[in-house]
């Protein structure tokens, strides 16, 4: 709205509007002071040479005609811009709303309505969403725009646009925030008179201005609407009879060419194309938009993002004034705010109670669109919050529905004017609704799998750390006892190059493990190990820590091939490490180890070579035995005991082989599956038997 219209209600309102006040407001604007010059200067009203100045036309032309030229002038100005309106004959329209603004004003003055230039403006704007249809939908409207206006029109623009000529015309004045019923005197300016026998006096006196200008021939409504004004039939013929020639004087200081105004006659308001067909398009269109719409929802990166989006889309779609979004909480009792957008600490706290009854609630649990009023249902201490936080008089809650469930509620501020039209777009809503639900529900689940994945990395971390910590323990022992072996040799002053040579690769070991903690990922296996030499490293360190006491014997047995496969070799020594150190250890009181090489092994089209570790000892223990290759209560002191052999299953799975075992009282056997080289190295070490006690 023109800023300098708002200022003169402002001034009309408060009965300010003497010559001086308006040569104030006047002078703030260049083409609002040309047009009182161009008009104070016209032949009407100087009859000399001599121009005026802003001072003398305004005393020249007197407080009626001036509030008369700035209404009219900022009323044509705004809405002649409005889009399509070129390309349109509006000098039917501008004649008809001229009339209409004349006829209300002469109306209230024999009414003796307070506010004249408010009924001037509202004859002036009765029809003004006739343009704010036709910018907005220039291909549907164009052929209604010049059909007669009457409540036929009304009930095609309902059909083909979802909202009518009034109603589009209230929209926009109700846009400009006046302490006024400007708007409702357009909204129901077709209403019959029997609905408005105790309405507004300005609802009344717009509505007879409408009869008088576009329905003159349907005496008995333009009777009745007259009746409810207190005018009588002679004055109303008076009133006509002046209209004619003000609308003339006003289009001429407006500039607007009236000539051939009354040469077209309005046909009847026609639907342009067949209703299901209509219909249909609607449908299709509204699919799009669902789907445009929640696509880009879709697109946003986090949950806070998407809220947002959600309520700005339904903004746009549904001309929400304000919109915010209620979730389930994880109980899946209570809808509670999001901290998005505005209010965010209000509604961060705000909850309700899914088990009560209440409108929210019902919305939520019932999965249906509901439509409220403040002042009309009862309302919660949470709901009245709710409305005070939109600050608006109406609500609609919109459940976000998705394979059932409800995820929460999106509710959207509106005026009360706009449930009808929402009403009937309900199947929009929804669709907008389970779209927008579809979309957090994906988000919710990428979070909850995010959340699982860090858990699940922080295990296999933890994990990993109490196996490095298991396999540490190992080379340390090893480092503990050669420098018991180092000292004892020293002291006799015997070489130590072997032992110190030991120590070197077990140091090496423990940082190769405490180093594997930070990559999770498999180690390359693109590695050659000899199987022979892997087993003689391990029992040359146990030999020369005295780990293996004199009451038990190793036994190993290699063959000349296959003695070469694929992997890391280090692994293969933490395996055996574990192993052998598992067999001595359950076998307190003496016995038997077996480390043999038994040859390839053919296992589902792939050649292994099969190393065994056996023992004499009584046999696994029946909870092992029930978590094979798991980590087990151990009897042993610390509390990382009880890892070893499912430390050995990952080593072997990581060398991408196999694990089995056979347990008896008789003893313990391991057979390792170890992949074989694709093409095996030349014979290099000879058959042999080696007892080792």
């Amino acid at each position: 709205m023109p800023q300098i219209l708002i200022k003169l209600i402002e001034l009309l309102q408060t009965d300010d509007a003497g010559i001086p006040e308006l040569a104030s407001l006047i002078a703030q604007d260049a083409g609002m002071t040309g047009k009182i010059l161009a008009v104070a200067n016209s032949s009407a009203y100087q009859r000399h040479q001599r121009s005026v100045g802003l001072e003398g036309a305004l005393l020249a032309l007197g407080t009626d005609m001036i509030k008369t030229l700035v209404i009219s002038e900022s009323v044509y100005q705004t809405f002649s811009s409005f889009p399509h309106s070129g390309g349109s004959d509006l000098r039917a329209f501008w004649k008809h709303a001229l009339g209409a603004a004349v006829v209300a004003r002469e109306t209230a003055r024999l009414m003796e309505y307070a506010q004249v230039e408010e009924a001037y403006l509202a004859g002036l704007l009765h029809n003004v969403g006739r343009l704010a249809l036709l910018a907005t939908a220039p291909r549907e409207y164009a052929t209604n725009f010049m059909a007669r206006d009457d409540e036929n029109l009304c009930a095609v623009e309902q059909r083909t646009l979802q909202i009518t000529h009034t109603e589009a015309g209230a929209w926009l004045i109700e846009r400009w925030h006046l302490d006024s019923f400007l708007a409702d005197s357009v909204l129901y300016h077709h209403e019959p008179a029997a609905r408005l026998e105790s309405a507004h006096p300005l609802i009344r006196i717009v509505r007879l201005a409408h009869l008088l200008i576009h329905h003159p021939d349907q005496p008995d409504l333009v009777a009745g609407a007259a009746a409810l004004c207190g005018i009588a039939d002679e004055a109303l013929d008076k009133i006509m009879q002046s209209a004619a020639r003000q609308v003339r004087q006003s289009a001429d200081y407006l500039g607007i060419d009236l000539t051939g105004a009354d040469d077209v006659v309005p046909p009847p308001a026609a639907l342009p194309v067949d209703p299901v067909q209509q219909r249909l398009q609607e449908e299709v269109r509204n699919m799009m938009l669902v789907s445009e719409m929640g696509q880009a929802i879709a697109r946003q990166q986090g949950e806070s993002s998407m809220l947002e989006a959600m309520t700005r889309s339904a903004r746009v779609l549904f001309d929400f004034a304000t919109a915010i979004i209620l979730l389930e909480n994880p109980t899946g009792q209570a809808l509670v705010g999001t901290a998005t957008g505005e209010h965010q600490q209000r509604l961060a706290a705000l909850a309700i109670p899914l088990n009560k009854s209440s409108i929210v609630a019902g919305a939520a649990v019932e999965r249906r669109v509901t439509l409220a009023t403040h002042g009309v249902q009862p309302l919660g201490i949470a709901e009245e919050q709710l409305f005070r936080i939109l600050g608006t008089e109406s609500i609609v809650c919109l459940p976000l529905v998705t394979g059932g469930r409800c995820l929460g509620v999106l509710i959207g501020g509106v005026a009360a004017w706009q449930l009808p039209l929402l009403h009937k777009r309900e199947r929009f809503l929804q669709a907008f609704g389970n779209q927008a639900a579809s979309a957090l529900e994906t988000a919710l689940a990428e979070r909850g799998q995010a959340r699982r994945q860090l858990a699940h990395v922080a295990d296999e971390y933890r994990e990993a750390s109490r196996r490095v910590v298991h396999e540490v323990n190992n080379p340390l022992s090893i480092i503990k006892n050669y420098l018991s072996v180092l000292d004892a040799k020293l002291a006799r002053r015997e070489p130590v190059v072997s032992e110190m040579s030991i120590l070197n690769e077990e140091i090496d070991r423990v940082g190769q493990l405490i180093g594997s903690l930070a990559d999770l990922q498999p180690t390359d296996t693109g590695r050659v190990t000899n199987i022979a030499r892997v087993v003689d490293d391990v029992l040359r360190l146990f030999r020369a820590t005295d780990f293996i006491p004199a009451s038990v014997q190793v036994m190993v047995r290699m063959l000349d091939e296959p003695n070469e496969v694929e992997g890391d070799a280090d692994m293969l020594k933490q395996i055996l490490v574990n192993l052998v150190k598992n067999s001595v250890e359950a076998m307190p009181h003496g016995g038997r180890i077996e480390i043999a090489n038994r040859g390839h092994v053919n296992r589902e089209r792939r050649l292994y070579v099969e190393l065994v570790v056996a023992d004499s000892g009584p046999g696994l223990a029946p909870e092992v035995l029930a978590n094979l290759f798991g980590a087990v209560p151990s009897r042993k002191e610390g509390k990382h005991h009880g890892l070893g052999l499912s430390i050995v299953h990952g080593l072997v799975k990581k060398l991408d082989g196999l694990i089995t075992c056979r347990s008896g009282r008789n003893g313990t056997s391991f057979e390792i599956l170890l992949p074989a080289l694709k093409e095996p190295a030349p014979a290099g070490m000879p058959a042999r038997l080696m007892d080792s006690v």
